[in-house]
């Protein structure tokens, strides 16, 4: 019988993944939650991200204001101190993820670590938080390119976690999340009917709007992102092609180049001036 038994549990054990080593806890940076199929539902577990940006903070041009907000923030953190869960909003391309990703480079050698969560898994949450609460580390959990649509399960999972369950909160973990959208949900100029006009002229927002706003308000930090101007996008372009080994005199040359790189994308951003450096620095 007891054979029997320990062949079942053998089983079993093939089914579920395995749990992290104290090794895998000291030597990785990041982890992604992920989740797999058993014979007995779907399984959250931890996997260690092996290869990570090397992005540094010096690597992002023209959002010092960001960048400072969020350097001094994390910094209370793994100090220790007070901090606030951060929302980074704005136009696509503009450095909000590669900030988180500098933001972990910076502070790694602190003890901070990053938890990457995909937003169809953010019902889990409490179960992570809790996992996460018995570490020596700090942790942010990242969810990148947030937002959601009408009744998502993960929607009031994340307003549990920022501010509403006290079993989701722990001092060792903040939440950071990118987002277009700054109040993560769509809105519809139907909402506008909800709003009341007082006799006195002042007006309240309807539940419709207070719910749509009330989820983005439960982040301490807002910072927002825009898209840079003609002569910081072209600094963004002398940057990286000086990462990449261009000489002074070609990076001055290759403005025109990257205006028309830019305009044949419809925007200027730092991603826009990262990929015509890779382009420009492969073709010279």
């Amino acid at each position: 019988m007891s054979d029997n038994l320990e062949r079942l549990l053998g089983h079993l054990e093939a089914f579920f993944p395995k749990p992290l080593t104290q090794e895998d806890w000291q030597t990785a940076k990041a982890f992604k939650w992920q989740h797999r199929q058993s014979i007995l539902g779907s399984v959250g577990f931890l996997k260690p991200i092996k290869h990570l940006s090397p992005m540094s903070f010096d690597d992002l041009q023209g959002i010092e204001r960001q960048k400072e907000s969020i350097l001094n923030n994390t910094a209370h953190f793994v100090a220790g101190k007070p901090a606030n869960n951060v929302l980074l909003t704005g136009a696509r391309g503009t450095g909000k993820s590669s900030l988180i990703k500098a933001c972990l480079n910076h502070f790694e050698k602190d003890g901070l670590r990053l938890i990457e969560v995909d937003k169809e898994h953010l019902s889990d949450l409490q179960d992570l938080t809790e996992l996460l609460a018995t570490r020596p580390e700090r942790f942010i959990v990242y969810c990148d390119d947030l937002s959601f649509e009408e009744g998502e399960a993960g929607y009031k999972a994340l307003k549990s976690a920022l501010d509403g369950s006290l079993s989701a909160q722990v001092d060792n973990v903040l939440i950071y999340a990118t987002s277009n959208r700054r109040h993560l949900l769509p809105e519809y100029m139907t909402d506008n009917e909800s709003y009341r006009h007082m006799s006195d002229g002042e007006i309240h927002p309807g539940e419709v709007v207070e719910e749509k706003i009330s989820l983005s308000e439960r982040f301490g930090l807002w910072v927002s992102f825009y898209p840079p101007r003609q002569d910081e996008y072209l600094d963004i372009v002398a940057h990286w092609l000086a990462h990449f080994g261009v000489a002074p005199n070609a990076i001055a040359a290759a403005k025109p180049e990257a205006l028309v790189w830019a305009l044949e994308r419809g925007s200027r951003s730092g991603r826009v001036a990262w990929q015509f450096a890779r382009h420009y620095a492969g073709a010279n």
